[in-house]
């Protein structure tokens, strides 16, 4: 089975993050292939490089790990990183200085590579709001 997996949720705000790295983590282990995982909305705190956590559960590191391991495309949506103020505003296209901020194992991407994750899986799960 192949998925396309979009993340909308902070990993600090709710549970909605860690779910997906939890299903993701089980869905490789049964061999199961994953097309994409795109971070939306708020789910592009997960990719942020410099980012200290109030509690316990960092995931940023643990999703860089993931990535590495199994070679999977996280890709953080450049506009809503942008409107929060993650990414640079001043042009369209990623950059460069997208890399200092953008935590190993994570790309910046737009809505077109959702929308090809999304024609090329079998399934489409959405985490977070």
């Amino acid at each position: 089975m192949k998925y396309a997996i979009q993340v909308n949720a902070g990993p600090f705000y709710s549970q909605a993050a860690h779910t997906a790295y939890q299903f993701i983590k089980a869905a490789l282990d049964k061999d199961h292939e994953i097309v994409r995982v795109f971070f939306y909305h708020d789910g592009v705190h997960n990719g942020v490089r410099h980012v200290l956590p109030a509690e316990d559960r960092h995931l940023i590191p643990a999703w860089s790990a993931l990535a590495g391991d199994y070679g999977l495309d996280l890709v953080l949506c450049i506009s809503a990183g942008q409107r929060r103020g993650l990414l640079p505003s001043d042009e369209t296209a990623p950059t460069d200085r997208d890399a200092a901020v953008v935590a190993d194992g994570f790309r910046v991407g737009g809505l077109g590579q959702w929308v090809e994750a999304c024609l090329k899986a079998d399934r489409v799960l959405v985490f977070g709001d």
